[in-house]
């Protein structure tokens, strides 16, 4: 008896330090790009870049331990920024809200806001969101964060419609708010998952855009919803499991408010039966039975198609920097491909690829318990530095000539010391001689 015991706690010891990863070491974050300049400035100011990023030591090297522990705990003694929030009510009748927060630091004498976008079904309540919004302000940055409708228990749906994976209207309706309040501010976007779509998409879709947006950050998204819905249908690395999450969370919000999503009217109109809906295990389940019908498409197909962002990305002009981890268990890597050739042909373009760090996790330091600031934390806020700073026209070659940028002379050259890959055919060639 003591023997198959022992072989049963062998056995579950394996597995478990297989799931952890614990034999991992820490790597540098991969540089994607072929806008050396650009690069440049967004390493003078994010030197740590360079660096390899350090998960936490026991359970960090795992992508689905940082992936679940984001969503069910988030961060480490997470505060409580102070801000106000901002009701709207749409053309359509439905009420938006965003959060806001004013900066607490002057690290900077620019006036910039961070209009952010949360993943599906989050809001500027997430942990996650507070954390960042918290350390951003700490950091001389106002923060305005959108409140995807139907997401905010408190707040009631009023119109005939929630979210959606690729509507990107409220976005630019809370952009439009904050410019009224702040005409002269400097908007830098910044997308966490669906949002990170929908920030790449809103900057790549024919329409008006304020010339106040100098850059946008993308982070965990996966870019063609239709070639993620493949992967998340498979059981391969339990993407099934995390599937079936994010139904149930989408189909709680519609049933929530299904006074106002599901009244007699609206299945009358879209042709909505509460069963369908109600028993739907996967995404494109629901999706098939609510969101294509909501939104006017014909198939499932149509909607994905129309909200991923793999689709706008040739059209975007505004400075884009995007993230991205291996071992993202709802993001695979066979759906990184496209992002990596987007800024290897386009300027002003940059993509930071890493081993580790999960959907949204990136939590690093210590044995057990992590710092409470976490690695994209800081990530972001030195992204945010460096795009202000390539858009000021302040790189460390030009210093001299930029009244408002203080640069040495003597600072080393960081490119240097980065892992970059470079795409760009010219490049290469330029390097092989």
């Amino acid at each position: 008896m003591s023997t198959v015991l022992l072989a049963v706690i062998a056995v579950i010891l394996c597995v478990l330090f297989r799931i952890l990863n614990v034999n991992s070491q820490p790597q540098k974050p991969v540089i994607y790009g072929r806008d050396r300049s650009f690069i440049e400035n967004i390493l003078f100011i994010s030197p740590f870049l360079n660096d390899p990023y350090i998960p936490t030591r026991l359970w960090g090297f795992s992508g689905h331990v940082q992936t679940i522990l984001h969503s069910l705990i988030g961060r480490v003694r997470c505060p409580w920024p102070i801000g106000g929030r901002v009701s709207l009510v749409l053309p359509d009748r439905s009420t938006l809200t965003y959060d806001l927060y004013e900066p607490v630091g002057s690290e900077h004498e620019d006036d910039v806001t961070v209009a952010i976008c949360p993943g599906i079904g989050n809001t500027s309540e997430s942990v996650y969101i507070r954390t960042y919004v918290h350390y951003s302000q700490c950091h001389g940055y106002r923060c305005a964060v959108l409140n995807h409708i139907g997401a905010l228990n408190s707040v009631p749906v009023t119109g005939s419609r929630i979210f959606s994976y690729g509507h990107t209207d409220d976005y630019n309706y809370m952009i439009e708010s904050i410019l009224e309040r702040y005409p002269q501010t400097k908007i830098i976007l910044v997308g966490f998952s669906l949002g990170g779509n929908l920030v790449t998409k809103y900057l790549g879709e024919d329409r008006k855009r304020p010339s106040n947006i100098i850059g946008g950050i993308s982070i965990c998204q996966g870019y063609n919803a239709i070639d993620t819905m493949v992967y998340l249908l498979q059981w391969q690395n339990f993407r099934r499991f995390y599937l079936y999450i994010m139904t149930d969370n989408y189909r709680n919000i519609i049933t929530r408010h299904k006074r106002m999503l599901l009244s007699p009217e609206m299945k009358s109109r879209h042709s909505l039966d509460e069963k369908m809906i109600v028993s739907a295990g996967t995404l494109p389940d629901l999706d098939e039975a609510y969101s294509r019908r909501i939104h006017g498409f014909d198939t499932v197909a149509d909607l994905y198609k129309w909200s991923s962002s793999a689709f706008y990305l040739d059209k975007i002009k505004t400075p884009m920097i995007f993230i991205n981890a291996r071992d993202d268990p709802i993001v695979p890597e066979p759906l990184l491909p496209i992002i990596r050739e987007f800024v290897s042909s386009h300027d002003k373009a940059m993509y930071l690829e890493l081993a580790h760090g999960g959907h949204l996790g990136f939590y690093e330091g210590g044995l057990i318990y992590a710092n409470p600031v976490n690695w994209l934390d800081r990530a972001l806020v030195g992204l945010t530095g460096g795009m202000l700073m390539a858009h000021n026209k302040c790189s460390p070659k030009d210093a001299a000539m930029v009244s408002d940028c203080t640069v040495s002379d003597d600072e080393p050259d960081l490119i240097k010391s980065a892992t970059i890959v470079y795409r760009d055919p010219l490049e290469k060639l330029q390097q092989a001689y």
